[in-house]
C-alpha cells in the first residue's frame, strides 16, 4: 500500500516541485504576503526587516557549508571508505539496503543532527555502489533519520532550558535534560521512530522495474591519484608529504581531547573541527585531501545563496508577529492535556518558515509558557512538542536536506515524494504519542 502511495507522490513532486531556489523565492511572497494580510504590516517596513535580516544566517550558513565538506573530506578518505564499504556489506538485498541507511542515519542523527546528515548522506553513496536499488528512495531514507534529531543529545530547545541563565530562566527555572530528552515518554517516541520509520521506508520500496538507479557520476568514486615520476618538483612532492598533514592534525586532536576532558560538550563547529582534522589525518597527504577537497564543495552552491533567503523569513515571520500569531492560535483551542500535541502541530508549521530550532524557540516560547502556566499543562511535554514540531517538518522543508542533498548529487524534488508520505506517517504516530503518554 505505501508503494502505490509513494509513486504518485513521487511522480507529482517530480513534475511540481522546482529547484529549492524557486521554492525559498516563492517561501519569501508567501510570508510577506501574509504578514501583510493578517498582521497589517506595511509593506515598506517589511522590506526593511528582510532586509536587515538578510544576512543574519552568515555564521550558521560557513558552518553548514563547513559541515558538508568536512564530512565529505573525511568519508572519502581510505580508511573511513574502507569502513563504509566493510558496513554497506552488510546489506544483502534491496530491502535490507534501505533499513540499514535508515538505522545508521538515525542512530547519527540522534547523536548529532550535523553529524547525522552527513554520515547518512556518504553511507547512501556506498550503498549504492554495491547494491542497485532505487538511489532516490535510498537518500530519501537517510535524510529521514534526521526527524530524531530534536528528541535526540544535540536538541537545540532542550539544551537551551538546561542552560543555566537562558532567556526564560526567570519563568520556568532551568529544566534538566532528565525531564525532556531522556524522560520516558521521550525515550518511547524515539524508538517508535526506530522502529516505524525503517519499515515504513522498507514499505516504499519501488518494484524492480519501476527503481530509479544511480548515475555512477554522482557516486563521485575517482580513481586513486596517480604516484609521482621521478622528474617530481620540490613542490608537487611537499603535497604528496605526510609530515606536514601528521604536524597539524595530531595538534587538532590534542585539542579535542583536551576539551573533551574538560567537560566540553558537542556543537556544530566541535563536529566540523572533528571531521576536519580526522580527515586530515585520514588522507595522509595534502594532495589527497584537496582532491576530496574540490569534489566536496560542488555541492554546496544549494548553501551558499539560499541560506541568506531563509534568515529573511525567518525576519518576516520575527518582526512582524505572524510566527506569534500562529502559535497564539492554536494556545487558544488547547486544553492542559492537548497543548503538547497543539505544540506539535504549530511548531510544524511555523518550521517551514523558520527552519531553525533555536530561532523558532525564541518566536515560541513567550507565547508557549505563559499559555503551559496558565492552563496547568505540563511544560517540559510542551517544550519536548515544539521541539518535536520543529523536527517533523523537516521531512517537508529543504532548508536542512541541502548539505545532504550536495553530498548524493540529487535535487529536493527527487527525494520529496518519498518524504510527503514520511511526513504524513510520522506526523500521525509523533503526534498520537504526545497526546497519550
Amino acid at each position: 500500500m505505501l508503494r502505490a502511495l509513494a509513486r504518485p507522490a513521487t511522480r507529482l513532486m517530480e513534475r511540481w516541485l522546482p529547484d529549492a531556489f524557486i521554492f525559498v523565492i516563492v517561501l519569501t511572497l508567501v510570508a510577506a504576503l501574509a504578514a501583510i494580510l493578517t498582521q497589517g504590516t506595511n509593506p515598506i517596513a517589511l522590506v526593511q526587516m528582510w532586509g536587515d535580516g538578510f544576512w543574519s544566517l552568515l555564521q550558521f550558513a560557513m558552518q553548514m557549508l563547513l559541515v558538508l565538506v568536512t564530512g565529505f573530506i573525511l568519508a572519502s578518505s581510505p580508511p573511513v571508505r574502507a569502513l563504509l564499504e566493510k558496513m554497506a556489506g552488510l546489506a544483502s538485498s534491496r530491502g535490507s539496503a534501505i533499513i540499514l541507511v535508515t538505522v545508521v542515519s538515525l542512530a547519527a542523527s540522534w547523536i548529532n543532527w550535523g553529524f547525522g546528515l552527513v554520515v547518512g548522506a556518504i553511507f547512501a553513496k556506498e550503498l549504492a555502489r554495491q547494491i542497485k536499488v532505487d538511489y532516490r528512495l535510498l537518500v530519501a531514507s537517510a535524510y529521514s533519520g534526521f526527524v530524531i534529531w530534536h528528541g535526540g543529545l544535540s536538541g537545540s530547545i532542550p539544551l537551551t532550558i538546561a542552560t543555566p541563565d537562558h532567556f526564560t530562566a526567570d519563568q520556568i527555572g532551568v529544566i534538566p535534560t532528565s525531564e525532556t530528552i531522556f524522560s520516558v515518554w521521550n525515550l518511547i517516541i524515539v524508538a517508535a521512530v526506530f522502529v516505524v520509520l525503517p519499515l515504513v521506508n522498507r514499505a516504499m520500496l519501488p518494484l524492480e522495474s519501476e527503481q530509479v538507479l544511480v548515475d555512477p557520476a554522482k557516486l563521485g568514486d575517482s580513481n586513486a591519484l596517480p604516484p609521482l615520476g621521478p622528474d617530481a618538483t620540490p613542490a608537487e612532492r611537499l603535497e604528496n608529504s605526510p609530515i606536514l598533514m601528521w604536524a597539524v592534525g595530531i595538534p587538532g586532536l590534542i585539542w579535542l581531547a583536551q576539551y573533551f576532558i574538560g567537560g566540553g560538550g558537542i556543537n556544530l563547529n566541535v563536529v566540523n573541527f572533528l571531521f576536519l582534522f580526522l580527515g586530515i589525518l585520514c588522507h595522509g597527504t595534502p594532495r589527497s585531501l584537496l582532491a576530496s577537497l574540490d569534489e566536496a564543495v560542488r555541492g554546496g552552491a544549494g548553501i551558499v545563496i539560499q541560506f541568506p533567503f531563509y534568515a529573511g523569513i525567518m525576519a518576516i515571520m520575527t518582526g512582524s508577529g505572524l510566527a506569534a500569531s500562529m502559535s497564539e492560535f492554536f494556545v487558544s483551542i488547547s486544553t492542559a492535556q492537548t497543548l503538547p500535541f497543539w505544540s506539535f502541530i504549530s511548531a510544524g508549521i511555523v518550521n517551514v518558515f523558520v527552519p531553525s530550532g533555536g530561532g523558532q524557540w525564541a518566536v515560541q516560547a513567550p507565547v508557549m509558557l505563559p499559555a503551559a502556566e496558565a492552563l496547568g499543562a505540563d511544560i517540559p511535554r510542551v517544550v519536548m512538542g515544539v521541539a518535536w514540531g520543529d523536527a517533523w517538518t523537516n521531512l517537508l522543508q529543504p532548508f536542512w536536506a541541502l548539505p545532504m542533498l550536495g553530498i548524493a548529487g540529487l535535487k529536493p524534488r527527487d527525494i520529496m515524494g518519498f518524504c510527503v508520505v514520511l511526513l504524513v506517517i510520522i506526523g500521525v504516530l509523533v503526534g498520537s504519542l504526545l497526546l497519550l503518554l
